[in-house]
């Protein structure tokens, strides 16, 4: 069903929780097996990885960081995680390449065009996005649905972990929390639904690209959706 995917991922789901450390192997080589389980079925691929298992914004005002070092901070963050997944799937003999928004590092990372990214895609490789959008007071979020609009995704996949998708509120607060199978953008943002950043769906709003938002309990859920079936809470531009 989808051509050319954006999976939005966050850091977190690379932390190990158990042994105190921002990586986890068996997550990272699972999320790798994910990625190119996508590839293999003929999709283009591009990634953009959050850095919540590395750096927090929240502990820069404890530590007295302001915010534009922090973003950077949380910026190189994402390097370092896209870095970590691009060498996993060397491991597993998948191409990939890592096209940052912050200045190259030679060997690792390349400077960050959509063209170049697009021609990578259609090279047969996973591109990661790093860096966000290259400058302060952006979140992840925000550079993700850039990136897909800059990039030519069809769809921006969401995986969450404890929910199925969407909600009308907090699932985790609110026993009678209902699920929404599928919404507009206009609908997110009239209902300030917590999906992402509000001011990443007033990018995307106008833009005929989906984000379907689904459990990630089951690394064959991306397939699944990837195939067109109907799982989890598909957001679209309204009429």
């Amino acid at each position: 069903m989808y051509k050319r995917v954006l999976l939005k991922l966050s850091g977190e789901a690379l932390k190990d929780e158990n042994a105190m450390q921002i990586l986890n192997v068996d997550c990272v080589k699972e999320m790798a097996l994910m990625m190119k389980a996508l590839h293999d079925e003929g999709v283009q691929v591009a990634v953009v990885i959050g850095a919540g298992n590395i750096w927090r914004g929240n502990l820069a005002s404890g530590i007295g960081i302001e915010r534009a070092p922090a973003d950077y901070m949380g910026m190189m963050g994402t390097v370092m995680n896209a870095v970590c997944m691009s060498s996993a799937l060397k491991e597993i003999n998948i191409p990939s390449v890592v096209f940052s928004a912050l200045p190259e590092i030679s060997g690792l990372t390349v400077t960050y065009s959509p063209e170049e990214a697009i021609k990578a895609m259609e090279n047969g490789n996973i591109v990661f996005l790093a860096g966000g959008t290259g400058k302060p007071f952006f979140t992840t979020d925000t550079a993700a649905t850039l990136r897909a609009i800059e990039t030519k995704c069809d769809v921006i996949f969401m995986g969450k972990n404890g929910v199925k998708g969407v909600y009308d509120k907090d699932p985790t607060k609110y026993v009678d929390a209902k699920f929404i199978p599928e919404i507009t953008y206009n609908q997110i943002i009239e209902k300030k639904l917590q999906i992402m950043d509000l001011s990443a769906v007033e990018l995307i709003k106008d833009q005929d690209i989906e984000i379907r938002v689904f459990s990630m309990s089951d690394p064959e859920n991306f397939i699944k959706v990837a195939k067109g079936e109907n799982l989890g809470t598909t957001c679209k531009r309204g009429e």
